[in-house]
């Protein structure tokens, strides 16, 4: 971690804006804020579904457009090619369908909710997330 750019403040706002989401979706909606499922549904969802999944994904869009127009370093500079971007978000929409979810689905609202499935899923994205940055870093030396 690099600590000289840790911004504890922001990250717990962001955490808070983040859970009071879910909540709220829950609350309001009954539904659970996994943003493959809300994704993967809006081509081939239920009927009545669709108007408050394209509501979700657009805050998903506008807060990050409203966040570079605000503070444009925020976000930074994407550090792959577009190839490379568009392989790992097809795997992990690959991964996203084999884990039944992902990981604001399991991490954030089903942790919340102490489901032991989402509980395993998550400490798998967790150890799988290591073991990468590891051989990335480590093993194939890249940075």
């Amino acid at each position: 971690m690099d600590v000289g750019h840790f911004t504890p403040v922001a990250s717990l706002v962001g955490g808070v804006l983040i859970g009071a989401a879910a909540a709220l979706l829950w609350i309001l909606n009954g539904r659970v804020a996994g943003i493959s499922g809300i994704c993967g549904e809006l081509l081939g969802g239920a009927r009545g579904e669709t108007r408050w999944r394209l509501a979700f994904v657009a805050g998903l869009v506008g807060g990050g457009a409203l966040v570079r127009l605000v503070h444009p370093a925020a976000l930074g500079a994407p550090h792959a090619s577009t190839a490379l971007l568009v392989a790992s978000g097809l795997l992990v929409g690959f991964g996203t369908r084999l884990a039944n979810g992902c990981t604001s689905g399991h991490g954030v609202c089903g942790v919340s909710r102490l489901s032991p499935r989402s509980l395993a899923a998550t400490g798998i994205f967790m150890a799988v997330g290591i073991a990468t940055l590891f051989v990335v870093r480590h093993v194939a030396g890249l940075r």
